[in-house]
């Protein structure tokens, strides 16, 4: 449980000392892409048995020193997060739904056994480095402040046992777009390879779980495909996750299904808020198990109008057409259907105070 201690931490403030120049700042966020450039500063906290969480700063964004037999270079204990800091219609600065990024990442620290952090400091780390670097929010259409807190076992042992130390550190990256391709919807590949087994960690946000990826995302790329799709480990039949994104499927009814958490899959921020956003609508929303033959069926008998991915970094994003060993199909007419196009415009204009904020998501820190 948080102290107050913890949860009322005062951050040392320690100045860039030579920050990026006005004029390359404004070069870079003209077109930041995606996790490409980094901001002047970063967040650090520290943690250990003894004094718990403790000398929480502001500091120069750089490299950080680490001992060779620390803890995370041998045994991955290590988590993340990742959310936006948006530039609101009336040019204030807001961050959308961050205490369910606090509450996640506490979960994930749980299967790490990690120390949690308490979610008020949680929140209160990703202000201080949102309002250090708020010169940095791209100017292109869309941009916002991708925010990456993360923590790591830092201390000096080789034994298989929970660190006794870590750090807790936020970073940020002007953000563009997500894929690269820039086409009106993405072209997945069906992997053969599995991304978390039942009693696993697939429902932590931890580096393992995507490392495990990088080979069957690189199979998707080379064969000129914007993502992959995973199966579950058991049956290899039934529909997970995209590489870093949740999906739903809507029917010519009108409903909506998503795969169900069964612990096997990250459960996604953007994921939950879409639920809700569509419920609002009258839509019927069901969470449940949907097999890759039963979508290649309902997308060529028509019953299938669209599929959409979500997730933080890409917010909701067509899914035009599916790839395998066994053949592809194609959803709908391959772009984006009209459902998808109408919950991202209802989220996104909530995110940038575009429209009412009736759940209490947004935020707003300046």
């Amino acid at each position: 449980m948080a102290t107050l201690a913890e949860s009322e931490m005062t951050f040392a403030h320690l100045p860039h000392p030579a920050p990026l120049a006005a004029d390359a700042r404004a070069a870079v966020l003209a077109d930041p892409g995606f996790g490409k450039v980094f901001s002047d500063h970063m967040v650090s906290i520290d943690w250990d048995e003894e004094r718990g969480w403790h000398n929480a700063s502001v500091i120069p964004y750089g490299p950080i020193p680490i001992n060779p037999a620390a803890a995370v270079l041998h045994y991955a204990q290590e988590i993340f997060e990742g959310l936006k800091a948006y530039r609101l219609a009336d040019g204030g600065i807001a961050l959308f739904r961050p205490e369910a990024n606090a509450a996640r990442f506490n979960a994930s620290a749980r299967r790490l056994a990690m120390p949690e952090l308490p979610e008020a400091l949680f929140v209160q780390a990703v202000k201080e480095m949102v309002l250090a670097d708020k010169d940095w929010f791209p100017t292109v259409e869309g941009g916002s402040l991708y925010l990456r807190p993360f923590m790591f076992a830092s201390e000096a042992f080789l034994g298989v046992r929970p660190s006794k130390q870590y750090k807790f550190l936020v970073i940020a990256s002007p953000a563009g777009n997500y894929f690269k391709s820039g086409a009106p919807a993405v072209s997945i590949w069906v992997s053969d390879f599995t991304r978390a087994a039942p009693g696993g960690t697939g429902a932590a946000k931890c580096g393992g779980n995507y490392a495990a990826s990088l080979v069957p995302t690189a199979e998707a790329f080379e064969r000129g495909h914007d993502q992959v799709l995973f199966l579950d480990a058991v049956e290899r039949k039934w529909v997970e996750e995209l590489g870093g994104m949740n999906l739903f499927f809507v029917f010519d009814d009108g409903s909506i299904l998503t795969p169900e958490l069964t612990g096997t899959i990250l459960p996604g921020i953007t994921r939950e808020s879409l639920i809700r956003l569509a419920q609002e609508e009258g839509l019927t929303v069901r969470e449940g198990r949907y097999s890759l033959d039963q979508w290649k069926a309902d997308a060529a008998s028509g019953r299938l109008v669209e599929t959409f991915a979500c997730g933080t970094a890409a917010v909701v994003t067509p899914v035009g057409r599916v790839s395998g060993h066994d053949g592809a199909f194609t959803i709908g007419s391959g772009g984006p259907g009209q459902l998808t196009q109408k919950l991202r415009q209802k989220l996104v204009a909530i995110q940038r105070g575009d429209a009412p904020d009736t759940h209490g998501w947004v935020k707003r820190i300046a």
